[in-house]
């Protein structure tokens, strides 16, 4: 189980998790099609072994050398990197990056200002909603909106989730292409200071806003259950300070604060306060038309490390490697399954080698089911840049 954990066996029990667990096979075809037409060797990998040594600008030429450098190094940490136009272990200081996966990396203490299950490190099942509710809404929108195909989405091993754009139209776009793409996605601005951090506007909202709040109601009642964000005074204090009207924020407060400290009963109490005011203030509404969905979107809305997006540099943990400090696998899953993840049921490296654990068949199925996304994922890409590759051919010929 793992509160049975340590990681002072971390060490013993990587070697063989290596051997026995870690998908090599597909890992290194996975990234062969993140690569091309460039050669595996020309990714850059990481490892951090035992006591924080840290390498970089580590790469392999293929499966067998891979799991020489996994049995040899034994890292506790393996990251990936982008792709070079050299091997990047040879000429690092001049090596030009050509492509990378278009990532985002969304982590629940950029929450911490909103909820109240847990802050920092911690993780429960309640906050775990709001990974939920990210992953759906950039989900959809990547698809919908970019048209994008081969997403991956992986358990970071403690506190969020990253996502990966294997296409070959993510994999090679620029700078300012993935800044844009990171913009878009975005719709909370503004410092720990600034109170009220969505404006929607008066104009009709974009599509892609209104399919996120789709999503957002799905699950709000029970979030705001969870998180009670109107249930104390400071959290009272800090919702009326994202109300702009001073009328309709004395009226809230005063109502709200008669009312027992449900915030479920508040929240309604909130929304009829609002649509009674709107109806009697019709040309003071207009700059606060969407302000219930303003906040449920500040409450909810993906909170996206922007920088991890935008850079070729940023190293991103990988799929199945285990966090040394849970020793949680960072497992693959699918998107329309996030709802269904109860964070104690994903296999740690201790339940899944110790077959006297009370949880090894629960976490050895699931760890198969991980690897089985992972399986259709690396399928799927295959097929697209096979179809790819076959299309830029026959382009080439015409001409």
């Amino acid at each position: 189980m793992v509160g049975q954990y340590d990681e002072n066996v971390l060490p013993d029990m990587l070697p063989v998790y290596y051997t026995r667990l870690f998908p090599q096979n597909l890992f290194c075809r996975w990234l062969s099609c993140g690569n091309s037409p460039q050669p595996l060797s020309n990714r850059e990998l990481s490892f951090t072994l035992a006591d924080d040594v840290y390498l970089r600008y580590l790469s392999i030429n293929n499966q067998k050398e891979f799991f020489t450098l996994l049995q040899k190094k034994c890292p506790h940490k393996l990251d990936i990197g982008a792709v070079y136009n050299t091997k990047p272990s040879v000429g690092r200081h001049d090596a030009v990056v050509l492509a990378r996966e278009l990532v985002f990396d969304i982590d629940l203490t950029d929450y911490d200002e909103v909820r109240t299950c847990c802050q920092e490190a911690k993780v429960c099942d309640k906050c775990w909603k709001f990974m939920v509710v990210a992953c759906e809404i950039i989900n959809a929108a990547l698809k919908d909106d970019f048209g994008f195909q081969s997403i991956l989405w992986v358990f970071s091993g403690r506190r969020g989730i990253h996502c990966w754009i294997s296409d070959y139209e993510a994999r090679t776009l620029d700078s300012p292409g993935r800044a844009a793409v990171a913009d878009y996605l975005c719709l909370i601005m503004g410092g720990e200071n600034q109170s009220k951090k969505v404006h929607l506007g008066s104009d009709n909202l974009h599509s892609s806003i209104r399919r996120a709040l789709i999503v957002i109601d799905k699950y709000f009642d029970d979030i705001v259950q969870d998180q009670e964000f109107l249930s104390t005074s400071d959290r009272l204090k800090s919702f009326l300070k994202m109300i702009p009207d001073e009328a309709l924020r004395k009226q809230v407060q005063e109502n709200l604060e008669r009312m027992p400290t449900s915030s479920i009963d508040r929240w309604k109490c909130f929304v009829n306060n609002y649509n009674q005011f709107c109806k009697e203030n019709l040309h003071g509404m207009r700059k606060m038309k969407y302000l219930i969905e303003e906040i449920k979107i500040q409450y909810c809305y993906p909170r996206l490390d922007v920088n991890v997006t935008k850079g070729f540099n940023h190293l991103l943990k990988s799929p199945f490697s285990i966090h040394p400090k849970t020793g949680k696998v960072s497992v693959v899953f699918k998107p329309d399954n996030a709802k269904d993840i109860k964070l104690d049921e994903i296999p740690t490296i201790y339940t899944l080698l110790d077959d006297s654990s009370s949880d090894n068949v629960q976490h050895q199925t699931n760890m198969r089911t991980a690897v089985k996304n992972f399986q259709e994922l690396v399928f799927s890409l295959e097929k697209a840049e096979a179809v790819r590759r076959k299309t830029e051919a026959n382009t080439s010929l015409e001409f």
